[in-house]
């Protein structure tokens, strides 16, 4: 039984159709699991076994009277603590929202429960996701399970971590400034930023912002784009929610790749990044060649990327706390979240139009780029997994971060585009800290993406290297 938390979703849904395994004996395992490791890893902060199993048993009995069933039907899931559920505590990470019990799903959750998922509690974040290292007052800090003296990344931290220890098979996220990305890379498994729209989300309080997107991640890319069959298509509720049917998600990811130009760039033309992460990702750059694809080294012009991304989400951060402050009092909250909406404070109209004016000619400048090669390579994260006390690296390469986001380049400039992006397992250091690789694709290209991710993966089968932790058991 102990297997089977180490089976990919694909596997387990599959199983789980064909009446080889029940829901329940998933289940249990998993709970097996979490039992065993998360008391070292504090990734599930808010756990419901019992609830879960009594869905768990539901889901059996669906299937024995041949109910239909949804994609993920059986699947256990942990959600992040950022989405609201209905009936369960939303804690945001926050002191603030440390009892708040939401009265209804966020849509990215009825999607899942639709789909058959069997949830079993809620995933660590940092304070209102603020931030790429997951800790806060309410629950502590979500350890790497590859080296338990290390952050995870964030904000969806402890989605990460339960998906690496094998503690749940797929996990939600969502993503601003590499918050799928980010973790993903420290802990070695697959998160998609996907186009904005892709997954629409609701309720939201700018509804037109493509600056932060909800989406999957998994152990592999299959498990990612299995999700996406539950979690993607369109709402009329969500403004800028595309039109393209979740089920497209369900296609052969196998692709030939003979002649495909790729463009590798190891810094997006000048930002700091570890030599440790530069030399783990070019001793598999290699393997695109073998594929057949064309890899040049190459990026587009990413001036302006830095202010457009800083500027936009302190004016979310402004508009998104303002409630938030007047009913709690800005001391309720974390100083860098009280940094933020203050930077949003500040901007005049003039300032926010010329951002996205550049925004704009960013967009199109890599929209050209993206004319000559198909896909962009590049680091996800900057540096390897730090020491988790770090609030956050205050230097990377010598060169002096600024603000706690400025370590998070590589990802908050690919935001800003627009364009769907993957991190996948890419190798690890001489310590044995997990490397991520992103791959960024065309406009909507997000299956084109998860094509050339799952190409590089089976190549590689880098994520079937397991973390050290074991656990009481």
């Amino acid at each position: 039984m102990s297997e089977l938390v180490w089976l990919t979703a694909v596997e387990l849904a599959a199983l789980i159709r064909r009446g080889e395994v029940s829901a329940v004996e998933v289940l249990t395992a998993h709970l097996e699991r979490i039992d065993a490791v998360n008391p070292e890893l504090n990734a599930i902060v808010t756990y419901l076994p019992e609830e879960a199993l009594e869905l768990a048993r539901l889901a059996d009995e669906r299937q024995a009277r041949g109910d239909q069933l949804g994609p993920l039907h059986g699947l256990p899931i942990a959600h992040k603590d950022l989405f609201e559920t209905a009936g369960i505590r939303t804690t945001m990470g926050s002191p603030a929202f440390s009892d708040y019990i939401p009265e209804s799903d966020d849509l990215i959750i009825a999607r899942l429960k639709q789909a058959g998922c069997i949830t079993l509690g809620k995933t660590n974040v940092p304070e209102f996701g603020a931030g790429s290292h997951t800790f806060n007052t309410v629950f502590g800090a979500t350890r790497n399970p590859y080296d338990t003296s290390r952050t995870c990344g964030g904000s969806s931290g402890g989605a990460a971590v339960a998906l690496a220890a094998g503690m749940i098979p797929i996990a939600d996220g969502s993503d601003m400034g590499g918050s799928l990305r980010n973790p993903a890379s420290f802990c070695n498994v697959v998160g998609l930023r996907p186009t904005p729209g892709r997954v629409p989300s609701y309720p939201k309080s700018n509804a037109w912002s493509t600056l932060g997107v909800d989406g999957p991640m998994g152990r592999t890319v299959q498990d990612v784009a299995l999700m996406l069959q539950a979690i993607a298509g369109y709402d009329s509720r969500a403004p800028i929610s595309l039109q393209q049917p979740a089920s497209d998600f369900a296609a052969e990811l196998e692709r030939d790749f003979a002649g495909v130009r790729l463009a590798w760039s190891p810094d997006l033309g000048g930002l700091p990044v570890d030599p440790q992460v530069t030399a783990t990702i070019e001793r598999q750059l290699p393997t695109f060649s073998n594929l057949g694809c064309v890899v040049e080294h190459a990026e587009p012009d990413f001036r302006d990327a830095y202010d457009i991304f800083q500027t936009l989400r302190a004016w979310n951060f402004e508009q998104s706390f303002a409630e938030h402050f007047a009913e709690f009092g800005e001391e309720a909250f974390k100083e860098t979240i009280r940094w933020n909406v203050a930077q949003g404070r500040i901007l005049s109209a003039g300032q926010i139009s010329r951002t996205e004016a550049k925004r704009t000619e960013l967009f199109h400048r890599v929209r050209e780029f993206l004319k000559h090669y198909e896909y962009l390579l590049l680091p996800t994260a900057q540096l390897p997994p730090f020491p988790i006390e770090w609030e956050y690296p205050r230097e990377i390469a010598g060169i002096a971060m600024n603000t706690y986001i400025d370590w998070m380049m590589t990802c908050a400039y690919i935001t800003v585009t627009g364009l769907p992006a993957i991190s996948v397992p890419c190798g690890f250091t001489a310590d044995g800290l997990p490397v991520g690789l992103q791959i960024v694709g065309r406009p909507r290209a997000d299956s084109a993406v998860l094509q050339l991710a799952y190409a590089f993966q089976e190549a590689t089968r880098i994520y079937e290297q397991r973390p050290p932790v074991r656990g009481s058991n």
